[in-house]
């Protein structure tokens, strides 16, 4: 059986002058397990960096074609944005990637990014950006309590 490997915990790194910048080294460990790059996109909704393995953009891809016609502009809006967007990156001996002046401008990355754990994928975001997300999903939260259906309550 496969182990789960899932991206956890909100973690702050400095980004250098280059756009080099460590990958936590928690999410560093997934990615020599599973895999030896990550791959990065900009985010279609948000302003920040959505990562994940190659893994997951693959299923990506197999639902994209599966719930939308091969020829529609849905599928080829979606497939243009994040395909054509996504960028694989290695890690060098010290853990570090170099982002692009792309997706740095687009989070609005400076000198440091947030890395949000997101289970199977994970965000890097400005500092600035994120206090702001964080607060308007607590909030939303609070407002809305949503309920979650485990395959055990069924």
């Amino acid at each position: 059986m496969r182990k789960t490997f899932l991206f956890l915990d909100t973690i702050i790194n400095k980004v250098d002058a280059k756009g080099r910048v460590s990958l936590p080294s928690d999410y560093r460990a997934i990615v020599k397990e599973l895999s030896t790059e990550i791959v990065c996109y900009r985010s279609l909704t948000t302003p920040c960096i959505e990562g994940c393995l190659e893994d997951l953009l693959e299923k990506l891809a197999t639902d994209i074609e599966n719930s939308t016609d091969f020829f529609s502009e849905t599928q080829d809006d979606l497939t243009n944005l994040i395909f054509g967007d996504a960028k694989r990156f290695t890690f060098d001996s010290t853990g570090r990637i170099t982002l692009s002046e792309k997706l740095l401008q687009h989070a609005e990355i400076t000198d440091s990014a947030v890395f949000v754990g997101k289970g199977r994928k994970f965000q890097i975001w400005s500092e600035k950006n994120w206090i702001k997300e964080e607060q308007r999903i607590r909030e939303k939260i609070k407002l809305n309590r949503p309920s979650l259906k485990t395959e055990e309550g069924k």
